[in-house]
């Protein structure tokens, strides 16, 4: 797969991914869907994150990814398919894996994968579309070597 990947490293933490995880993850996710895409990941901290999800969900606080799916204007021809955005709050992957007990890594992994999915399309609105998600998530995440991220939230 043909992957351009603008990464967007806004936050000054210490636990932000290489280029060559953040390509990995995201063509992981991708691929079956495109030979060639491009691709923007943004980092960012609490105050960016938590206006953007003011502003475009209507919720109150920060949350641990966003995605913005590109919206081709009419008339208008790409070379390669512009799939939109994925923003990441830094601080809350931190929070959200520590208190989960899980690898930062595999926290990073599992969000990058979870944005680029919400890129195509997927959602977890209904339980049913949820569980599809889910599983996808799992599959492309254990093809990763990394371990089912909801396994800890079942037992």
């Amino acid at each position: 797969m043909n992957l351009t990947l603008d990464i967007q490293r806004v936050s000054e933490s210490q636990t932000i991914p290489t280029d060559e995880q953040f390509t990995l993850w995201a063509s992981t996710a991708l691929r079956a869907e495109f030979d060639a895409v491009e691709l923007t990941i943004r980092i960012v901290d609490v105050d960016e994150m938590t206006s953007l999800n003011k502003t475009y969900r209507k919720k109150e606080g920060p949350t641990n990814v966003l995605s913005f799916p590109f919206e081709q204007p009419d008339g208008i021809t790409l070379e390669m398919p512009l799939l939109g955005d994925v923003v990441v709050c830094a601080d809350v992957v931190e929070t959200e894996a520590s208190s989960q007990h899980k690898t930062i890594e595999a926290h990073w992994a599992h969000l990058v994968i979870h944005g680029c999915l919400h890129l195509l399309g997927h959602d977890h609105i209904h339980q049913n579309e949820a569980e599809m998600m889910e599983s996808l998530e799992i599959a492309l995440l254990k093809e990763l070597g990394f371990s089912n991220p909801y396994a800890k939230e079942e037992e």
